[in-house]
């Protein structure tokens, strides 16, 4: 059980880690480290730095992201992450589709209950 449930998890916080992205990106530029450190600190999305960039580079190539480098007084530059109109009707798909699954699993719960 523990091997499925580990697998289970991690593929649900595979596909929840895009919407995550998004929606911290709504209305806002962050720089990479910035946005990193506010999904760590989603309970149970388990993020590393090591994950976040490839899927960083990955929603840049499907357009829902921009992404420019900024220099800094500092340190090194910062690449800074903004959402694209597309990204932004990726992001509200995707919302409205979790809205409908999860309705539909409490819908499920309360009949057996």
């Amino acid at each position: 059980m523990n091997d499925y449930f580990d697998n289970w998890t991690i593929q649900l916080r595979k596909g929840l880690l895009e919407i995550g992205i998004l929606s911290a990106l709504k209305g806002r530029e962050r720089y990479g480290y910035d946005l990193v450190k506010s999904l760590v600190e989603v309970p149970g999305l388990g993020v590393t730095e090591g994950t976040v960039y490839p899927l960083l580079s990955r929603l840049r190539k499907h357009g829902w992201i921009d992404a420019r480098l900024v220099e800094s007084s500092e340190g090194p530059a910062r690449k800074y992450y903004t959402l694209t109109p597309e990204g932004q009707r990726v992001m509200e798909t995707m919302e409205a589709h979790l809205d409908v699954l999860l309705k539909g699993l409490h819908t499920l719960k309360e009949k057996d209950a």
